[in-house]
Parts: C-alpha cells; sequence; structure tokens
C-alpha cells in the first residue's frame, strides 16, 4: 500500500530486518586481528585500602600478556581519573579508572587482564593476588549523613555530595490555616538497568592519526570521546567514538565509564586491539543502579482535597561515586506534578555510601517524584474520605494557566491534564470498575483500582544538530547527533525526510553514533531525540529545500518565488504539471551545468537549541485483584493515556509506551537491587533479582490525548520515560486500594507476594 504522507502514518520499522535476523552489528561482533580480551581484577570488598597487588601468578599463565594495575596506568595517561563535572555540594571527587590506594564498592575495578582468550583472562583475574585492610562500611544513606559515620571522601563532610533547597510561597501560614495535614515516609527503592545487552567496549590503535578508535555501546559517543581524549591527553580529533547497534540502555549507558577510559588507554599504548563485554553478572555489580530514595513528605490540605503547601525532605544514594549529582534537584523540581501547589519547602541532598553508584535510569527523578506526589493524592483522599478523581481535579494546574511556572521554579509549556483524565476514565471504564469492586469484596476478592496522573520534563538541549545531504541520485543521507538504542529513531527521521524533502522513503539512510561522520552531539536520553533531534533535522531539510527551490525554479525557467514544494514534488504554483523531483533536482546540483549564482551539491548542517524543555503528561487507570492467601497480586486492565503531542509514528510511540509501562510496573510489584549492611550485593544475578516475564504483565490499553508546544518545529514532546514515570504510582495506588479493607494505609514498593501476604497477617493479627 502507498503511504500518500509518512508523519502520523504506522510506519514499520526499517531497523527491523537487519536485527530480527542478526545481520547487524553490535560491539561483540567485532573480530580484530590480534585483539587481546580484558577482564577485570575487581574489589570483593565494600570499603578497604589495598596492601598489596601481586600478578605474578595471572603472568606466569600460558597466553597472558600484561596485568596493569592502576600505578601503572597512572604513567601512561595524562588523567588516571574521570571528572562528574562540575558542581556537588563539596565539589565532586574523581573517580580512579583502577583504584590505586582505597577501593569504595564490590566490584570496583583494580587491575586489568589482557589475555589471548576470553576466557583465559578471566580465569588469571582468579590468580591475581590482592591484600586489604578493610575500612568501616556504611550502605544507608540517612545513616551515612550522620556526624561519626564512616567517610568516603576526606572532604566530602558527613557523605553529602549534592544538596538542592527550594522555599517558595507561605508555607507556614498554609499549614497553620490547613483543615489536615497527611504525613508519609516513602522509600523508592535501588533498581538494575538490565539492557539485553550489558556494557562491551573495543579500542584499536589510529596509527594514521596518532590516536584510538573505540567501539562502545554507550548512548551519547560524543560524551565518551570527549572524556577519552581528556584522559589520554589527546586532541578530540585523534579519537573516534563509534555506538554500532546498542541493545538498550535505558539511560545506565549514558557517559564513560572506567572500562571505556581503560580499554582506550591499553589499545594506545599496548598498539594492539583491545575488547571487554561486561558479563550479567558484572552489569549487577558495576553498571550504575538507578532510584534509591527515601522521602519524608506532608501536605497542607483543605476539606475539599485541595493541597496548600507540601513539605519534602528527599535523601538521595549516590552510591559510591559521582553519577547522578542532579538526582536530588531533579526529584525536587518534579515535586508538584501537574497540580497547582502554591507553596512548597523541599530540601534534597545526595549521599555517598559504599554501594555502587546510583545514575540515570529511564526518567532519573522524575519517576520518584511522580511516584511521591501520586501517593500523597491517595492518602489525602482516603483520609478526606474522597474519590482520588476529585482529589485530582481540584488540585490541576488548569490549561488557561500555562505557560505555569510552578513554586519549585520549572516552567511548565503547555498542558491539558483534566482532559487526559477524562479519557483514561472512560476508556477504562472507572465507574463501572468501583461498581464492581463493592459486589466483589462482598465475595472476599479484593480488587484495586488506581490512578496517577503524571508531568514528567524531557527534550533537554542545550542543542542537537543533524546534516542531510542529498545524493546525485536523489537518495538522502542523515547524520544526526542523537545515538538511539532502540527506540526506531531512524525511521521517525526517515518519515520527516519523505514528507519535508520528498524523497523516497526506502532511499533515506540515517547516520548515527560515529563521531568522525556525524555532527557534533549530545545523545539519547531524557526523551529529547525526536524533540531535539527532530528539530535539528527540520532545520537542515528546510535548508535544503531552498536550495532545492533555486534550483527546481532554474530548470522550470521560473522564478524562486513563483516554486513551490507540494505532493512531494517542486513545481510551479499554478501549473502542477510543471513540475520537478528530488531526484532531477539532485542530478542538475551535481551535474556541473548550474548558474554560476548556485553552488554545486545539496546538503546542508544547523543546530536546534530549544528555548527550554517540553512537558509531557498523562494519566493511567489500572484494576488489581490481591489474593490475601498468598500475597499475589494479579493486574486485570491498565490503561495509558499518554500525552506527547503530535506522534510521527504512532507504532513506535506505542512500542515506547509498552516498554516503560513494562519498567514502571516491574518496580511497583518486582524488582529491587539488594546489598547487606555489610556492603555485599544479594542480588548478583538473574536468579536473585526479578525481572517480569511477558506473562506476568496484562495486554495493554493505549490512547492519547494531544496537546502541542511551541518549543520545536514538530510541536512534539516525548515519550520514551513517560509510561514509566507513570505506572509505578499507578499499580502501588491500585493495590493500596485493593488493601484498604485490611486497614492497610501504605507499604513500600516493590509489592512483592512475601511483602503483601505479611501486611496482611500483620493486619488480621
Amino acid at each position: 500500500m502507498a503511504i500518500s504522507r509518512y508523519v502520523g502514518a504506522r510506519v514499520r520499522r526499517k531497523e527491523d530486518p537487519r536485527l530480527i535476523t542478526g545481520t547487524s552489528l553490535y560491539v561483540d561482533d567485532l573480530k580484530l586481528p590480534g585483539t587481546l580480551y580484558v577482564a577485570f581484577v575487581r574489589s570483593t570488598y565494600p570499603h578497604a585500602r589495598i596492601t598489596r597487588i601481586d600478578p605474578a601468578p595471572a603472568l606466569q599463565m600460558p597466553g597472558v600478556v600484561a596485568v596493569i594495575t592502576g600505578e601503572e596506568l597512572r604513567q601512561w595517561v595524562k588523567d588516571a581519573a574521570l571528572g562528574a563535572g562540575e558542581g556537588g555540594e563539596n565539589g565532586a571527587p574523581r573517580v580512579d579508572l583502577l583504584a590505586v590506594d582505597v577501593v569504595r564498592y564490590v566490584g570496583q575495578p583494580i587491575a586489568a587482564v589482557l589475555a589471548e582468550e576470553r576466557y583465559l583472562a578471566h580465569d588469571a583475574v582468579a590468580a591475581v593476588q590482592v591484600d586489604y585492610e578493610p575500612l568501616p562500611v556504611v550502605t544507608d544513606p540517612e545513616e551515612a549523613m550522620k556526624d561519626g559515620a564512616p567517610q568516603l571522601y576526606p572532604q566530602v563532610k558527613n557523605n553529602i555530595g549534592a544538596r538542592w533547597d527550594r522555599t517558595s510561597g507561605d508555607v507556614e501560614g498554609a499549614f497553620a490555616q490547613a483543615d489536615l495535614v497527611v504525613k508519609q515516609r516513602f522509600v523508592n527503592q535501588r533498581l538494575a538497568g538490565i539492557p539485553m545487552e550489558p556494557r562491551a567496549v573495543a579500542a584499536a590503535p589510529e596509527p594514521l592519526v596518532g590516536g584510538v578508535t573505540i567501539w562502545s555501546s554507550t548512548q551519547a559517543p560524543h560524551w565518551n570521546r570527549d572524556a577519552i581524549a581528556g584522559v589520554l591527553g589527546l586532541a578530540q580529533s585523534q579519537v573516534r567514538v563509534i555506538a554500532p547497534e546498542v541493545g538498550g540502555g535505558f539511560g545506565v549507558k549514558i557517559g564513560a565509564y572506567q572500562e571505556d577510559a581503560i580499554l582506550a588507554a591499553l589499545a594506545w599504548k599496548l598498539h594492539r586491539p583491545v575488547k571487554w563485554v561486561e558479563t550479567r553478572s558484572e552489569h549487577m555489580l558495576v553498571t550504575n543502579h538507578g532510584r534509591d530514595q527515601v522521602v519524608e513528605y506532608e501536605a497542607a490540605v483543605r476539606k475539599d482535597g485541595k493541597i496548600l503547601a507540601l513539605r519534602a525532605n528527599i535523601v538521595q544514594n549516590l552510591g559510591a561515586y559521582p553519577k547522578g549529582l542532579y538526582l536530588p534537584g531533579l526529584t525536587g523540581t518534579m515535586a508538584v506534578g501537574c497540580y497547582d501547589i502554591p507553596a512548597v519547602e523541599i530540601h534534597a541532598v545526595g549521599v555517598y555510601t559504599n554501594t555502587m553508584a546510583v545514575g540515570a535510569y529511564r526518567g532519573a527523578g522524575r519517576p520518584e517524584a511522580a511516584y511521591y506526589i501520586e501517593r500523597m493524592v491517595d492518602l489525602i483522599a482516603n483520609e478526606l474520605g474522597l474519590d482520588p478523581v476529585e482529589v485530582r481535579r481540584v488540585n490541576y494546574i488548569r490549561p488557561e494557566q500555562f505557560p505555569y511556572t510552578t513554586a519549585t521554579g520549572e516552567r511548565y509549556d503547555t498542558g491539558e491534564y483534566e482532559k487526559a483524565l477524562n479519557r483514561a476514565l472512560e476508556v477504562s471504564r472507572y465507574q463501572e470498575w468501583r461498581q464492581r469492586q463493592q459486589e466483589l469484596r462482598q465475595q472476599g476478592r479484593y480488587l484495586g483500582v488506581g490512578m496517577a496522573s503524571y508531568v514528567e520534563i524531557c527534550g533537554f538541549g542545550p542543542w542537537e544538530s543533524a546534516t542531510v545531504r542529498v545524493e546525485p541520485s536523489g537518495a538522502v543521507s542523515v547524520y544526526t547527533g542523537t545515538s538511539p538504542h532502540g527506540q526506531g529513531l531512524e525511521t521517525a527521521l526517515a518519515q520527516l525526510v519523505a514528507d519535508e524533502l520528498g524523497a523516497n522513503f526506502d532511499e533515506v539512510v540515517v547516520h548515527h553514533g560515529d563521531t568522525a561522520s556525524v555532527p557534533q552531539g549530545n545523545g539519547t536520553m531524557g526523551s529529547r531525540s525526536l524533540v531535539v533531534g527532530g528539530g535539528a533535522l527540520l532545520m537542515a531539510i528546510e535548508r535544503v529545500r531552498e536550495k532545492a527551490r533555486r534550483i527546481a525554479a532554474h530548470l522550470l525557467e521560473a522564478a524562486v518565488d513563483d516554486i513551490e514544494f507540494a505532493d512531494g514534488k517542486y513545481r510551479v504554483k499554478g501549473a502542477p504539471d510543471r513540475a520537478v523531483t528530488l531526484a532531477e533536482i539532485a542530478h542538475a546540483a551535481y551535474g556541473g551545468s548550474l548558474p554560476a549564482e548556485i553552488e554545486p551539491g545539496l546538503v546542508a548542517t544547523d543546530f536546534f537549541a530549544p528555548a527550554d524543555e517540553v512537558f509531557p503528561f498523562g494519566t493511567h487507570v489500572a484494576v488489581v485483584e490481591v489474593i490475601p492467601e498468598t500475597g499475589e497480586v494479579k493486574i486485570l486492565q491498565y490503561v495509558s493515556v499518554d500525552d506527547c503531542g503530535p506522534r510521527v509514528n504512532p507504532l513506535l510511540v506505542e512500542g515506547q509506551v509498552h516498554g516503560g509501562l513494562a519498567q514502571g510496573i516491574a518496580q511497583a510489584l518486582y524488582e529491587e537491587v539488594k546489598y547487606d549492611e555489610s556492603g555485599q550485593l544479594l542480588t548478583g544475578t538473574l536468579m536473585d533479582y526479578a525481572v517480569p516475564r511477558a506473562a506476568m504483565l496484562p495486554s495493554f490499553i493505549t490512547d492519547k490525548t494531544e496537546t502541542t508546544t511551541p518549543l520545536n518545529p514538530l510541536g512534539a514532546k516525548g515519550i520514551g520515560e513517560a509510561a514509566t514515570i507513570g505506572s509505578t504510582p499507578t499499580v502501588a495506588n491500585a493495590v493500596m486500594d485493593a488493601l484498604k479493607p485490611f486497614g492497610i494505609k501504605h507499604l513500600d514498593i516493590p509489592f512483592t507476594p512475601q511483602r503483601v501476604w505479611a501486611a496482611i497477617q500483620q493486619a488480621q493479627g
């Protein structure tokens, strides 16, 4: 079937044939002659001094080429530590590539073993002897803040590495006049990313420029290039980073890890290719975790449910080094959600502990904020005996208030929150479920109906780039600074080119993930690829299209002002039969017969810097049943209504929503990274860490509203993280609604069968 217009159509992904057939390229598929395989000696202690490293037993093993320690690495590179950016309460400590004196978490790399064969390298790791002097350990961020707690860094007092405070409005007055004050402590547990492909790095010397080429499963190749160039003391033009296929990221593949820089240094210094592929157990240990906050919330409330003021104290576990210093502030910034709350007092801190670093994970700070405020709204409704729907209605920011600056200082662009709520209530048959819930309770069945309304911040700048190059045949090559890892961006960008330039969709090739061939870029994260990257593409398309009009005018012997682009062709206004195609224009652009005033070629590069972030939103509704005898939670229905503005490809949007729902629901019901008090990881394999299977999730019902933004040329908002943000509080509210007959007001997630069963048993006395 021919598609007359691609934007808005359910176009199948261009990426899928090569992925489904296994004919594409991941880092581990690289086979470079002479490759050495790298494995890491990692700390078995969460906090200790290193007193001795003896590589001799490993070096005696046949096929082992070298064992590199931190002391040796320091002699090779300009800077043996990765920076974490500026900021932080006491300055951000730098992270040794290989620990030299002190280890601060289990899994921290101490030495790199290089061998001719992968499994030999892993065997040799066990032969390296390391002696430790144990140091006191702290894993609880609230304990780590106290005077006298073990200190991870001498310069970081009380282990507080980040601080964010905001007071706005008459908080004291609001609490004084409130009809009700609702308080609750929340725990947002630690999660692991679990992309299908773990992290992987390969590196090879590049003698022509005296540098190095790195292949990395990363979300931001240019960021890695810049960090590695700094470590090696090379110019950025001497370092090339390539992200081939990236098998998922969810935020945990943002930024250079120690392994990226170490592999680059090894290849550069030893003049041989090297490769390291993370094992799944290593992933659980040393790829950044997500979430892990403890908060105290209290709301001043009027008897009609109106929230007058909000107080919050947020404690973010940063782990052992600064990967997510921005998380406390991001949670604080989004603390009011989609509600018109006039006064806030919020204090947020990030605290170092002897655990793996916490950083970005699908939503990064926003799922936490949405969970807290949406649980608070339901708690308020319960205390006042009101329907949670009505408490939300009375607190929503109204459409006429936009652009709206929240009490936390964030400027929301556009929103119609009640419209999404009404659609979700209609699609889910909310009132029917409420009636059925009462009937089933009389039969001893415990159904819960829960909802959440969310708003999230995304489309982060500061800019993104795109190059559009029309080839002599009329085919189009697009080079984007974003770097997708499964979202289908190649398809969406090709749809834009087909519609806006008149190109053949099948002849549009989107290039990304290579710092040597694509413009400068900021990668893929924060639901920014289409919002910001698409904006840059449209600007570049516009420049190419304008030149195409000039060439068309020459070919058609018409004035430029008389040439219009319509129906995929460049034609004379009022005379649609006088027209040329993009292929004909491209042939002329490279044919050598253009007039002197038109330069050859048909290519443009542009950068788009958005004026601000965008704020997608939505409302989700879930119906669950709790089985008291086992504590099991069954999801009977899940409805997701999301507003991300215009949808370039509804099929891609649905895919992102489905994946986001799976991850958000999994946080509510299943997933949790656990350490014991001594700092040892208890959930180090997928036998210990519960990832949901397809049979554990329902068939989702998805719907939409559409609210545009004026902040980018597409009018679009992001969708990659939205469903994750909305789904965790939705399921949590549904489960707590099911447990209401037992008098249980709050449980911390995840709602594992054991936790739910124990709560019911305790409530029944």
